[in-house]
């Protein structure tokens, strides 16, 4: 499960049991961080998430600002839940869900109302594409080690 989190709206995108693609993807509307904590706490535990994925908002040069703060700061906040959380480098996903929805002739309000969902599951792709090459990483040394 990953979360583009905001301060009005968050994205969520959930994977499929396989962790192969990103299924279900939607916005909660609430800037209240504990009722949203909740929320998630609600959909991590009823979806069977065994880990959330959290878009880490760095600014472009890979420091850290007041945005990385406050999620830093939930993210703190939901392991206090019981979850397991992934901090993920989100940047520029705002920006490529914009232009992905701009192309499929989503406009003004239209497009606000997406954005965030489609920026949450552009955070879950990364996350899942780099697990898959992880693995496969891991299974090519395997494999070298045991070639002759």
């Amino acid at each position: 499960m990953a979360v583009d989190y905001g301060d009005r709206r968050t994205g969520v995108a959930v994977s499929d049991g396989s962790r192969l693609i990103t299924g279900d993807c939607f916005v909660i509307d609430e800037p209240n961080a504990g009722k949203l904590a909740n929320r998630l706490e609600a959909e991590y535990i009823g979806r069977g998430a065994d880990t959330l994925i959290l878009g880490n908002p760095l600014n472009m040069n890979g420091t850290s600002g007041s945005r990385a703060e406050n999620t830093a700061k939930f993210k703190a906040m939901l392991e206090k839940r019981g979850l397991n959380v992934v901090l993920w480098d989100e940047r520029r996903t705002t920006v490529e869900a914009g232009e992905l929805l701009k192309g499929t002739g989503n406009f003004g309000q239209k497009r606000k109302s997406k954005i965030d969902a489609v920026a949450a599951s552009l955070i879950l792709d990364g996350f899942l594409l780099s697990e898959k090459n992880l693995a496969q990483a891991n299974q090519s040394g395997q494999d070298a080690e045991t070639d002759p």
